[in-house]
């Protein structure tokens, strides 16, 4: 026993290292060998079933039922998840913490006060609720807007992007794009309802004047727990990191065409465009299987 306590904690340690690279590897591998699925047939079912409900096509068991919409946007999360987690040091944490805690305080201010985003009310409850008035499944809705918004512009902005006056900025005003369509679709849908209605599909301007500024302080917050070269590296090294604004275009340009909600599809399509031309996903991957293949 003496003999073996020298090199216990090293041992240990290199344990650690081998588990979290082990979960890594497992998690890259479930979701490279699953990208059709998670990008393309999820959002197509959950965009089904959420138009079903909204209907009145399903029983109430089914219709909106939280915990099948918290579930199937985790899975389209793992695209995000997988590509992050190599890169999840310690400032990361302190950074996602951060937007966490920023986006349940923001949401329970705007709930109670209309302030920064309008008077607005949920209507369907999206999961468990935090102190009876927000989702408390909410970092799941809100951080991958401004992480895939990050990702397409360093994908897209190029050498721009790598100037952090011009990406905050640029970062930003994807967030606040995103928005533009995700919040028709969320009104049309019953998600959620602004008091005061609003002349773009129900949405007020000031939403998005709202929007302006989460979109800013978590973008900042989000620049200081990343380090964009690391991101950069990543990606390349990634093919999926973006598949979850893959399913985010199907889903919500999906429900917006269904509502016949034309400007909102136009900006979902305008993404889509911008992914095509990061050539980050291809239809063909329901063929290829890496996973399966070894």
């Amino acid at each position: 026993m003496g003999d073996a306590e020298p090199g216990s904690e090293s041992a240990a340690a290199l344990g650690g290292e081998w588990t979290r690279a082990r979960v890594e590897r497992r998690l890259d591998d479930l979701v490279a060998g699953h990208r059709f699925e998670i990008a393309v047939v999820f959002p197509v079912v959950g965009a089904a079933l959420l138009l079903a409900s909204a209907w009145g096509w399903l029983p109430d068991p089914l219709a909106f039922n939280p915990y099948l919409v918290l579930a199937g946007v985790t899975v389209m999360r793992l695209p995000l998840v997988a590509g992050l987690l190599p890169l999840a040091d310690r400032r990361a944490a302190v950074a996602v913490l951060a937007l966490a805690a920023y986006a349940y305080g923001v949401e329970l201010v705007g709930v109670h006060t209309g302030w920064p985003y309008g008077e607005f009310a949920y209507l369907v409850d999206l999961g468990p609720m935090l102190a009876g008035a927000v989702p408390l499944g909410l970092p799941v809705f809100f951080l991958p807007l401004v992480v895939n918004s990050y990702l397409l512009v360093l994908l897209v902005g190029g050498p721009l992007a790598r100037r952090a006056a011009v990406r905050v900025p640029l970062v930003a005003a994807v967030v606040v794009w995103m928005d533009v369509v995700i919040d028709p679709g969320a009104v049309a849908l019953g998600f959620w309802a602004y008091e005061a209605g609003g002349a773009y599909h129900g949405v007020p301007l000031s939403n998005y004047l709202g929007w302006v500024l989460s979109a800013t302080v978590s973008v900042a917050v989000l620049d200081w727990g990343f380090d964009a070269a690391d991101l950069r590296e990543r990606l390349a090294d990634c093919p999926f990191m973006l598949d979850d604004l893959v399913s985010f275009v199907i889903l919500w340009g999906a429900v917006n065409a269904a509502f016949g909600q034309v400007a909102p599809v136009l900006a979902a399509a305008v993404l889509g465009v911008a992914l095509l031309r990061t050539d980050r996903f291809d239809f063909a991957v329901r063929d290829r299987n890496p996973a399966r293949d070894r």
